[in-house]
């Protein structure tokens, strides 16, 4: 009996703890398009054969965006189409399991001058929740930024848990 108390009392945790770093598994919902500012130095070595540059500012970006310590407006600005979703980040904010969270990089694969798979270990209260967890990294308005695909993907499976609405563009 005590076993399955301690099971189910995580795995919302679990569940939250994923959904606040915006990560998940799944194919992106929405195409990235290309920005239409001029292309940086980091788009530049985006390529399959240089893509060194890019993996830095990926793992970087990646790791800042689910740093619990990572403020709120900066978070939005690494993620796809940040300001869709405002609320859904705020929401995750506000929880105290947000404060535990983060992740940690293991590899980038630079697919496209705009894509990328992200591969990384999600732990919460220094422990690893899931291990080589993967996601899509975008191209955005001069910014490699966590895909909005990943964070839809976690938003429809923990939002009933968190008793979060979902944006419209995750529909």
């Amino acid at each position: 009996m005590r076993f399955h108390r301690i099971y189910l009392a995580s795995v919302p945790a679990l569940v939250i703890a994923a959904a606040i770093t915006a990560c998940s598994s799944g194919s992106p919902t929405s195409t990235p398009t290309p920005s239409s500012a001029p292309v940086s130095s980091a788009s530049s070595s985006a390529s399959a054969s240089s893509s060194g540059s890019a993996s830095s500012t990926i793992t970087s970006n990646w790791e800042t965006f689910f740093n619990s310590s990572t403020p709120e407006s900066k978070r939005l600005a690494l993620l796809q189409n940040g300001s869709t979703f405002a609320s859904a980040v705020q929401a995750f904010a506000s929880s105290p399991l947000a404060a535990a969270v983060s992740a940690k990089v293991d590899s980038v694969k630079v697919t496209s001058p705009t894509q990328a798979a992200v591969v990384y270990d999600l732990k919460a209260a220094g422990q690893t929740v899931e291990k080589a967890a993967t996601g899509q990294a975008v191209y955005q308005d001069g910014t490699w930024k966590v895909g909005d695909g990943s964070f839809c993907g976690l938003l429809k499976e923990g939002a009933s848990i968190l008793n979060i609405k979902l944006p419209a563009a995750c529909s």
